[in-house]
This record gives C-alpha cells, structure tokens and sequence, in this order.
C-alpha cells in the first residue's frame, strides 16, 4: 500500500521551489483589483464604535483597463507566413474567441503582474486555458526564462451538504528530451488546504484525463507565460512580475482615504437646520375632540429632513443653520496631487486620470505630452510579444503531436523555428500624426497613395466629404492639383497645416 501524499498549500510541494511571499503579495494586489477595501471604524459623537462603507477609487482596475486598450485590442492581427499554416491559426483564434479574450487577461494580468495562456486538445480542436496570476507556479525561481511551471485550478462541489474543494496541479516538466505533463487531483474538505491525491476519475471533468503524458519532440513549453516589465524589487530572484499595485499601494491608499473623506464630507454637509423640539411635534388637540382635522398643523413639512431638534430654551435656540462648507477646492487639489503621483509610478502621461496641466492641447502636444505613457505602453509590448510568439509557437508545437487526435494524424508537420510570425498591434492613438502626414504626403507625391485616400486619413473625412474638397480643389485651382500643394506646404484657404484627430 502506498503512501498517501497530502498538502496543506500547493508550495509544500517539492517540485515548487516558490517563496510564500510572492503569493501573498499576489492575494493583495487581487483584493485592490476587486476593489475589496474593509470597512471604515470609527468613533461617533457619543464615543461608540461604528462601521461605515470606504468609499473607494478602483484606481488599479481604471489603470489596468487603460493599459490593457492600449496595448493589445480586438484591431490586433497575428498571422503567420505560409497560408495553410495561418488558416490553421486563425481558426484556433476565431475558435477561441482571442482577441476579445487576450485584452481581458492581460487587463487582470497587468494588475496582478502577470498570468500565462495554455494550449491543449479537446474534441480534436485545440482550446486555450488562461492561467491567473495565482494559479501559476514557476518550479525554478532564480531562472529569467520559465520552461517548467506547475498550474492549478479548483474546484468546489457539494458532498453531503457540505462544501468539498478539489485541486487539480499540473506540471510541465522536461525529461531531457521529452516533455512531460503529470496530473495530480487532490480534495479537502477545508478552503485553507490542499488536502490529500485523489484519483482523478473521483470528478467526472477529469475522467479521461492521463495521470502523465509524454511527449517527444518538442523545442518549447506548452504555455506561455506573460511577466510585466521591469525587474522584481520585491523578491529579487523571482520570474514573476510586479503588478500596479506592488510599487504604487501608498498612491493608491492616499488616493481612496482621499475620496473616501470627501465624499463622508459631502453626505455629512447637507444642509441641516437646528429648530426647538416642540416646532417639529404635532400642536395640541383643541375644542375637546379627538380628530385629526382639530389638530394644529405642524409648522414644517413632514417630509424634509433638513430640521434638527434641539431641546432647551426655545428663545434662546431660535433657528439656526448649522450647514458647513465642504471643502471642495482643498479635496481636489490633494486629489490631483495624489493622481499625478500615482500616474508617474505606474508610468503613465500626466493628464491620464487627471487635468491636463496646460488645458487644451493641440496634436503635436499629445504626441508629447504621451511620450511616458508610448514608453510604458513600448516596453508592456516587449513581453505581450514575447508571449503571444510562445503562444503561437505552443500551438503549431501541439498540432504536431498527432496521438493528441482521435485520428492520430498531427496538424502541422513543418519546422516551428521556420514559423514567420508576424504581429500587428495596430498603434491607434499613438501614431505620430505629423509624421503620418509628411509620409502620406510623400506617398500621394509619388502616386502610391490616392488623394482621396490622404485627406480621409489626415483630416478624419469620410468619402463623401474627401470628394466634395477635391472637387472644390479642381474648381479653385485648375492649374494646380494637391500634389502641388502638398510639395509646396500649401493648404486650401490659406490656413495653417490642420491637426489631424488626435484619437481617443
């Protein structure tokens, strides 16, 4: 009989060799993400301890999101070279609904500091699973380049009326020259702990799965793991990344006690008017009878709430407004101060979440003003790219493995290294406009580019406007042609070059 292997977390595994602290830096930045912020205690006037609601920014969730549209978004293409071989991928894409999908992950992995994309068969199509940040556990932590990593995922199901949490680990490992998957189920009747290796066919959804698959030939890992840029101040060895909130908790503390307090000032600012008692009480009955219509009316609306009772000498307490200014001009000011902080730690341009501090900005100022966030976004797309190029490559390695297939026959039978991936991101807003029309300009000068098309690029016309300016062009110069203008730095009605849109 063997020995029963049991966990109380997946990194007393010995295969994992992951300090806890990495994972526990993980579970906090996943608590900002989720905007999950404890409640605010307090002492009332009368000295009793009371709870309120903070009143919180997701100011990690705002940044994450923009990050995430800036980076990678549904315009994105990959394809590779040979036409076979890229319908093959764009098929396992359209399959896996990608595009839409990617910018979502990436959003929680930015977050988070970064997550990982599995490749595998399923009904002879080949599926993709998102790992998160927490499921994912590299079994080397002094290594740069992660080729072995173990994923987890969970499962609770009710037994016996009581909930049953069930641990699937999966480990990709490499045996010289074969690539080894091992599956390990194991369940515990407590949400804190691994539990004890059951056999996978105790949950039907891994039935059919093998405790180990083997497979040969393979040059690269079966998933590709995505890590934010820059180093790892936290846990210097560690291939894992850092999320928005590792370097930037204090910014966004201040930023939510911030809000928080302004917005507990504003609901404690409303007007409030401080009357005697017996103004808000019901006049007594008179002529002896006991009706409502012998009753003195009350002297307020029964429906205002902004009188306050205050007992003692009616003279002497008269009414009085008790309102208090709320202090609006200070609150944003340390808004602003708070934001423009965070903005440069999480390197993105300032006016992002706040004012742009010179108001209305022409094209050229907004290629200027977003050199930070261009830099940011340039180094995010060093890794997106390295990742999505291990994705890719994953999958054609899987298409090869032909005993993955009911058929037996592999989906690919080229050289993976052959593979010409090529990835378009489509830069949107930080195209450089000036220098898009000096090209363009240079292109319709050539006779590459139609003029029509120039002017809808350039000028954010649709096609029936870009007609009606060429013919009002041909009216007004008919010994000229926009070439000509365009060689000369010439515009119609004598106006300045105009400024392209400046996008979102």
């Amino acid at each position: 009989m063997g020995v029963i292997k049991s966990l109380g977390s997946i990194l007393d595994d010995e295969r994992i060799s992951m300090p806890a602290s990495e994972y526990e830096r993980i579970k906090v930045a996943q608590r900002y993400f989720r905007n999950d912020m404890p409640q605010v205690r307090y002492k009332n006037a009368e000295g009793l301890l009371v709870e309120r609601e903070f009143m919180s920014i997701n100011v990690t969730k705002m940044c994450a999101h923009r990050l995430a549209s800036i980076i990678y978004n549904e315009q994105s293409t990959i394809n590779v070279g040979n036409e076979s071989d890229n319908e093959f991928l764009q098929d396992v894409l359209a399959d896996n609904d990608f595009n839409n999908q990617y910018e979502e992950r990436l959003e929680s992995g930015i977050a988070l500091g970064g997550f990982a994309v599995r490749p595998y068969v399923q009904n002879d199509k080949i599926k993709l699973a998102w790992v998160q940040a927490d499921q994912f556990y590299p079994l080397h932590n002094n290594t740069n380049e992660i080729d072995e990593a173990a994923i987890a995922s969970k499962t609770v199901v009710t037994e016996n009326n009581s909930p049953v949490y069930y641990t699937l680990l999966e480990f990709h490992q490499w045996d010289n020259d074969t690539y080894k998957i091992t599956n390990e189920l194991y369940r515990s009747e407590s949400a804190t702990s691994v539990g004890i290796q059951v056999p996978l066919t105790t949950l039907p959804e891994y039935e059919q799965l093998a405790p180990e698959v083997n497979l040969k030939g393979l040059t690269n890992p079966l998933f590709a793991y995505f890590k934010t840029p820059g180093a790892n101040n936290k846990q210097a060895d560690s291939p894992l990344g850092l999320g928005i909130v590792d370097n930037a908790k204090h910014e966004i503390d201040a930023i939510n006690i911030t809000h928080d307090q302004f917005v507990h000032e504003v609901q404690l600012g409303k007007r409030r008017i401080a009357v005697p008692a017996e103004m808000l009480k019901p006049g007594a009955r008179f002529g002896g009878q006991d009706t409502a219509s012998n009753q003195r009316p009350l002297m307020f609306d029964p429906k205002e709430d902004i009188y306050m009772q205050m007992y003692g000498d009616a003279d002497a307490i008269g009414i009085k407004d008790l309102t208090t200014n709320i202090r609006n001009d200070q609150y944003s000011q340390s808004m602003d101060f708070f934001l423009k902080e965070f903005e440069n730690s999480v390197g993105l341009s300032q006016g992002t979440f706040t004012n742009s501090p010179s108001g209305v900005q022409t094209a050229t100022e907004v290629v200027t003003n977003n050199s930070m966030t261009y830099q940011t976004r340039s180094s995010y797309l060093t890794q997106v790219d390295k990742q999505l190029k291990t994705l890719i490559k994953a999958i054609f390695e899987l298409a090869q493995c032909g005993q993955l297939f009911s058929d037996g026959k592999p989906r690919f039978a080229g050289d993976i290294e052959d593979l010409v991936i090529d990835i378009d991101y489509q830069d949107g807003v930080f195209t450089d406009k000036t220098t898009q029309f000096t090209q363009d300009s240079q292109a319709v000068t050539m006779g590459v580019m139609p003029k029509k098309r120039f002017l809808m690029r350039n000028f954010n016309l649709d096609e029936q406007q870009a007609d009606q300016w060429l013919e009002e062009l041909s009216q007004e110069q008919p010994e000229g042609n926009l070439n000509s203008l365009l060689e000369n730095g010439d515009y119609p009605q004598g106006e300045d070059e105009p400024e392209p849109d400046e996008g979102d």
